[in-house]
């Protein structure tokens, strides 16, 4: 089969780890250009060292928008176009421990640090993808928000505050262009429990991690946890050009949890089976 992206430029942001990467890595085996980007300068260097002459690493704090600037202009002068844009780095708030995120206790600042990452990066990847893609009329802009972005978290209230903007900016985003007459699509990825770094504080490594990872997916009703592949699956599609009627969508990957309960799987003895 032809690669699905042959051709393509593609910058993700916080693309050292986690997601990130495992996108990075399916694009440059597509046959992508891929700018890793972050501002963990060791990991992100040797994510793109590992992909040899498909990758290039650019150090990008998305909160500043300056670097959008230098690394917009520095991919348009290498390249000579911008094609895909994966708005992927984020935190939660408790990246240095035990910090009070609910409506009630929650500082001032933290709400703001989370929203200056998690919002205002992706306001910004957003603005400059558009100037970059606006000459040839026609790209994608990728945003990866979370299932946390469609439910309420009562511990985690900047972050799901965070990412619910996401998901209404991805729309106006798509909106903005196709009112502008560009073939730009915007569109917005919703992971749940994604086996990344960030958790494993939680998972430990000791003999009781196979029943930590259980308990944490008990309520998801596929009963395990999702892997970074497959959300970056996700993303070549939405990357691609099999998916150009699709912009202000929402795609949810979250082991079915946002559909509601599942029962809990049991043997059921052939004879017992109704019979149509």
């Amino acid at each position: 089969m032809a690669n699905k992206l042959t051709a393509k430029t593609a910058i993700v942001t916080g693309a050292a780890q986690g997601i990130g990467a495992a996108i990075v890595r399916l694009f440059a085996q597509e046959d992508c250009f891929v700018y890793v980007t972050d501002i963990n300068d060791e990991l992100g260097s040797a994510v793109a060292d590992s992909l040899g002459d498909r990758a290039s690493y650019l150090r990008l704090d998305v909160r500043r928008e300056e670097d959008w600037q230098r690394v917009t202009t520095q991919i348009l002068k290498e390249r000579g176009r911008l094609d895909v844009l994966v708005n992927n780095a984020g935190i939660t708030g408790f990246e240095h421990g035990a910090v009070a995120h609910d409506p009630e206790h929650a500082r001032l600042e933290d709400w703001h640090a989370v929203h200056r990452t998690n919002l205002d990066g992706v306001f910004l990847g957003c603005k400059y993808a558009i100037r970059a893609m606006r000459p040839h009329g026609t790209g994608s802009i990728i945003n990866i928000s979370s299932r946390s972005g469609l439910v309420g978290i009562p511990g985690a209230a900047a972050y799901a505050s965070s990412k619910g903007a996401v998901r209404n900016h991805t729309k106006t985003v798509a909106l903005y262009c196709a009112e502008q007459g560009l073939r730009i699509r915007c569109n917005s990825i919703h992971p749940a429990a994604i086996l990344t770094p960030l958790w494993e504080p939680m998972l430990g490594t000791g003999e009781d991690r196979h029943e930590r990872m259980a308990a944490l997916v008990r309520d998801t009703p596929l009963r395990r946890f999702g892997m970074p592949e497959e959300v970056a699956a996700l993303a070549l599609l939405l990357a691609s050009d099999e998916a150009t009627y699709m912009t202000g969508s929402e795609l949810n990957i979250d082991g079915g949890l946002l559909a509601g309960t599942a029962a809990t799987p049991s043997v059921v003895d052939d004879s017992d089976a109704v019979q149509n």
